[in-house]
């Protein structure tokens, strides 16, 4: 593990203008809790009621990192004084009632594949240079930035996040802090192992073939791959219109907060989708389950055509099924009948692959890791005929998906047909010499139609492991398919279970 880092041990500095009370929010069962432990929303009541300062929210996040990274893995820099700075300038404006933005005093982590100013983005590979100058946000980071949140470091992700799971050369292993030996999934990885510990409310995660959704189910979180273009996304990936940009969060309403905050148009995307309108602002102020899903018509499909589950993913998912039956929605099991893919995603993502290496030195190849080595090597073999028959099946799948959404206004799946397994695997055991993307059939059939996806924890193996139901709404409806996470978490709230 290769982490930069800046002391980050407490100064003990709770103030920065604020003059919180001595009463501090409450555990279900009446102890007091860690202001590392809170949501966003309960963060933000309480700096707006002055229960907290962002002071004291910063430096318990820094202090749970401190504790926990080292085992976790999930940081690979961490900025305690700038975090703490920041938290200062946030308890003054609160003391003054004029807080920056909708996240002002919130700490938040950054995944290294988003360009963040003052920082390095190395996204988890050796060959990248860690000279500056970094002068500039991506929109994500840029659009937090302006919405008041406290960045506290960047997470960790497999190289040039191509696969499921999180190690890297430049990194080592991140592991789940669940259990300790299994993965937390990828490429976010980092991202939602920092959220489940506790380690911050709010992290950037990417999503390319199910990079949000993979890592969200494995950690017990909640994540969102948004509607392609909602997000602006600069610099452009090399793996084109499959990557998305999105929230995670232990919560739907801190992941409906997150991901208002993360839209809206920036030049530097020439693709990017104009600021949406009401809607996903709205989710999180519900609090009638009923309300958010009665009258829909939800599809479920346990196998998505197929697909081999795990029998205890498969009694979760289906026992969530029948949560929606009883809050009023319609729920039928069908399936939407797609086309196998996983030929024509390997050409867009190993083609992806390759571009993005396409600079390097002979000798900063032999530095890459070993499985993203040989995908690069395919895709190098691919023909420009054999992108564009690619590119048709998700011309296809995406009409089929289109058409099947006139019918059902939702889909809901696993989000993976397992739970974490060994780390520092790039597949489970029984799987072995299998890319990622042998286990990750629920996700990336949805990058390649680009429509909006969401996974949220629906229950535990008896080894103690979460499970991801994965929400799947036709493109330009976010919004349903956090109303329909919201309905779920409302009827069955996981939030108060933490590792």
């Amino acid at each position: 593990m290769r982490i930069r880092t800046e002391g980050t041990g407490a100064d003990g500095g709770a103030g920065g203008g604020g003059s919180p009370s001595s009463e501090v929010p409450r555990a279900p069962g009446g102890e007091p809790e860690s202001p590392a432990d809170l949501s966003a929303e309960r963060l933000l009541a309480a700096y707006a009621s002055g229960e907290l300062s962002p002071v004291e929210a910063v430096d318990a996040v820094l202090e749970r990192i401190e504790r926990d990274n080292p085992a976790l893995n999930a940081f690979c820099l961490v900025r305690p004084e700038e975090a703490r700075e920041a938290a200062r300038a946030s308890a003054e404006r609160w003391r003054r009632g004029e807080p920056e933005g909708a996240l002002d005093g919130v700490p938040t982590s950054v995944k290294d594949i988003h360009l963040t100013r003052g920082w390095p983005t190395l996204r988890g590979s050796v060959t990248a240079s860690q000279e500056g100058p970094w002068e500039e946000d991506s929109p994500v980071v840029a659009r937090l930035r302006e919405q008041g949140a406290v960045f506290v470091g960047k997470t960790t992700t497999p190289e040039l996040a191509w696969k499921g799971v999180t190690d890297s050369p430049l990194t080592g292993v991140t592991r789940n802090p669940w259990d300790l030996s299994t993965t937390p999934g990828g490429s976010s990885g980092g991202s939602s192992a920092a959220v489940a510990a506790g380690m911050g409310p709010l992290a950037t995660g990417t999503d390319g073939g199910g990079s949000i959704r993979i890592p969200a189910s494995f950690t017990g979180v909640c994540g969102i791959k948004p509607t392609w273009g909602l997000v602006p996304h600069y610099p452009a990936s090399p793996f084109g219109s499959l990557a998305h940009t999105g929230p995670m969060a232990r919560t739907v309403g801190d992941t409906a907060l997150m991901l208002e905050c993360m839209t809206g148009f920036d030049p530097r995307d020439w693709m990017a989708l104009p600021q949406p309108g009401t809607g996903i602002a709205d989710v999180r102020l519900r609090s009638d389950a009923e309300g958010l899903v009665g009258g829909m018509r939800i599809a479920y499909s346990p196998t998505l055509g197929g697909l081999d589950v795990d029998p205890e993913v498969a009694r979760a998912v289906a026992a969530a099924a029948t949560v929606f039956e009883q809050l009023g929605a319609v729920v039928e099991e069908a399936d939407p009948g797609l086309p196998p893919s996983a030929d024509e995603f390997h050409v867009l993502w190993y083609s992806g692959a390759a571009k993005s290496t396409e600079r390097l030195t002979e000798r900063q190849r032999d530095l890459l890791d070993p499985g993203l080595g040989e995908i690069v090597e395919e895709g190098l073999t691919y023909s420009a005929q054999d992108y564009l028959t690619a590119m048709a099946l998700r011309m296809a799948m995406g009409e089929r998906m289109g058409r099947f959404h006139t019918e059902y206004d939702l889909l809901i799946t696993p989000a993976t047909p397992i739970t974490a397994f060994e780390a520092g695997r790039e597949s489970p055991p029984a799987l072995k010499g299998q890319r990622w993307t042998s286990w990750a059939g629920f996700s990336y059939p949805f990058n390649m139609t680009q429509q909006p996806a969401a996974s949220v924890p629906c229950g535990f193996t008896e080894a103690g492991l979460p499970v991801g139901l994965q929400v799947v709404g036709p493109r330009h409806a976010d919004a349903r398919v956090l109303a329909a996470c919201r309905a779920f978490e409302l009827a069955r709230p996981w939030a108060d279970r933490r590792p």
